[in-house]
């Protein structure tokens, strides 16, 4: 009786206060019932705040029946559409906000991976913008504080350092340079003023204009000692116009030791320098260090 007088408001409400009915329904423990309501009315064309209260909604509903495999899946679309998805801890039972966090730790690191390497694929056809939000979606995912202890250490701790040096470099490739100031001539001829010196600029993998330099010497000191997992660091270094290394820096530690070993190993790289309109240019170049479990 309580179904047909559901669907029977449903119908006669115009599907407009869907959330609200299975809300009551679900107060009053009609659990049947309310996912009925949910279940005729479709969520994809629903706002999207509505849409998450619906689904969650039936996620709450379905486990208070104890059909726990529907909701990890009911659960698992939910944060598949928002990773960044978690139920406030005063709105629910410590049981339901720890069926999230499990499922969350089960679907989230196959979903970080997969758009690190979009985002990735992104950065090398250098459509930097979409690398940038990719990249930058990858750490938003990876800020989640309960799940502290998954992401802080290898290889998602390794992962979260890359994605961000990458972003940067992304976001700055993107960013168009300041507009020029136009110059005014003086009213009348005046003295020839020596001319001002200017700081060079930088280009990167951004300025489609420019030839990237060429590796002539881009050697890495071997790594002493094991390392029980494969672990990527990255440098960046700025190549200046006669094609040697002007400073560098260890953007993704390694070690300790051994990122030392490699920013003083960069002292003898040298490459044919980066050119604009076949003028040598400084250019500022990300390298990946990769160590292998064992060793380099």
């Amino acid at each position: 009786m309580i179904a047909v007088f559901a669907v029977g408001m449903l119908l006669a409400i115009g599907e407009q206060d869907v959330v609200a009915t299975a809300r009551d329904l679900y107060a009053s423990a009609a659990y049947e019932d309310a996912l009925a309501v949910l279940n005729r009315a479709p969520e994809a064309s629903r706002p999207a705040d509505e849409a998450r209260a619906m689904s969650q909604y039936r996620v709450f509903c379905l486990l208070a029946l104890g059909r726990t495999s529907e909701a990890e899946r009911a659960m698992e679309t939910m944060i598949l559409r928002d990773p960044t998805y978690q139920p406030a801890a005063g709105d629910v039972s410590p049981r339901v906000r720890a069926a999230f966090n499990d499922v969350r730790k089960r679907v989230l690191p196959g979903l970080i991976q997969q758009t690190y390497a979009q985002a990735k694929t992104a950065f090398d056809r250098k459509e930097f913008d979409v690398a940038a939000a990719g990249f930058g979606h990858v750490l938003d995912v990876m800020n989640d504080p309960e799940l502290a202890g998954l992401y802080g250490q290898p290889p998602f701790s390794d992962l979260r350092t890359l994605a961000g040096g990458f972003r940067d470099l992304a976001a700055s490739a993107v960013t168009p340079p300041p507009a020029a100031i136009p110059v005014v001539p003086p009213a009348a001829p005046a003295p020839a003023a020596p001319p001002a010196s200017r700081i060079p600029r930088v280009y990167s993998q951004g300025d489609a204009s420019i030839v990237p330099p060429q590796v002539i010497r881009q050697d890495l000191p071997g790594f002493q000692g094991l390392m029980p997992m494969a672990k990527v660091g990255m440098l960046e270094v700025l190549i200046d116009e006669t094609g040697a290394v002007e400073s560098a820096i260890m953007r993704q530690s390694v070690t300790v030791p051994y990122d030392a070993l490699a920013v003083k190993a960069t002292k003898n790289w040298r490459y044919v320098p980066a050119t604009l309109d076949g003028v040598p240019v400084k250019y500022r170049k990300a390298v990946l260090v990769t160590v292998k479990a064992g060793g380099r």
